[in-house]
């Protein structure tokens, strides 16, 4: 089979795994959801906080957007251990690397495009609540976080499908990715916020703030994910060579 003729093949997989394809769409869903659940309520509340940073507010959503997206990124590559379907992915492309290639970049690309959706959608109808609080994309930092929220979701769920990939199995990839996003680096955090700084959810999210105060800029915090993602992506592709369909 050609590239591009594997890579539409692994797109009709996910398109036609219901448990893919809804993982994808949820990441729109959940942060619309949450958007629209959150602002209409408490948008303003904390507004007239001088510590409050309305960029990062703006980005609420996306804290349950990410844990959509990683669900995505695990689900569509677990998908190839259930029934044998690995063994069949192979005897259709016998080239382990195309194949492992092929379902990582439309993985990675179908989760960009839907994270950027989320994270300009979430931003733009959030607004629409914040009143004379509201923030445009034009103000200073919002467009480079709305494109750096997409870019973020779409490397969680790189960094799910490869974790999926080594462990061979999307249980056991959430299992470690969910706790270690929700709990890890918050009492990493606690004891030590340099080290912490580094994880793949601290750093990835700078580029929402509208001010850096640690080590990391914006786009190095999304270099630091883009590390962690990839060496994920590379245990996976080590997995996929080395193991037994």
């Amino acid at each position: 089979m050609t590239p591009s003729a594997v890579l539409h093949a692994e797109w009709i997989k996910i398109r036609s795994v219901r448990a893919s394809w809804g993982s994808l769409l949820s990441v729109l869903i959940a942060s619309l959801a949450i958007t629209l659940l959150v602002y209409p309520l408490i948008g303003t509340a904390e507004a007239d906080n001088p510590d409050h940073d309305a960029l990062f507010g703006a980005f609420y959503a996306l804290n349950f957007a990410q844990i959509a997206a990683i669900s995505y990124g695990a689900t569509a590559f677990s998908c190839e251990y259930a029934h044998g379907a690995l063994r069949v992915s192979l005897a259709a492309v016998p080239r382990r690397g195309l194949f492992y290639a092929a379902k990582t970049a439309v993985i990675g690309a179908s989760a960009l495009v839907l994270g950027l959706t989320a994270s300009f959608t979430s931003f733009l109808v959030g607004q629409l609540f914040m009143a004379e609080y509201a923030i445009g994309l034009g103000d200073p930092g919002a467009l480079s976080a709305c494109m750096g929220g997409g870019l973020y979701l779409a490397l969680m769920a790189l960094l799910a499908s490869g974790l999926t990939a080594l462990l061979r199995s999307g249980v056991a990839a959430l299992s470690l990715l969910i706790p270690f996003v929700l709990i890890v680096g918050f009492v990493i955090g606690d004891r030590n916020a340099g080290i912490a700084e580094f994880l793949p959810d601290r750093a990835g999210q700078v580029i929402l703030h509208s001010e850096h105060t640690g080590t990391l800029g914006p786009w190095t915090g999304l270099a630091v994910t883009a590390l962690w993602a990839a060496a994920s992506v590379l245990a996976g592709w080590w997995a996929i060579r080395r193991r037994d369909a």
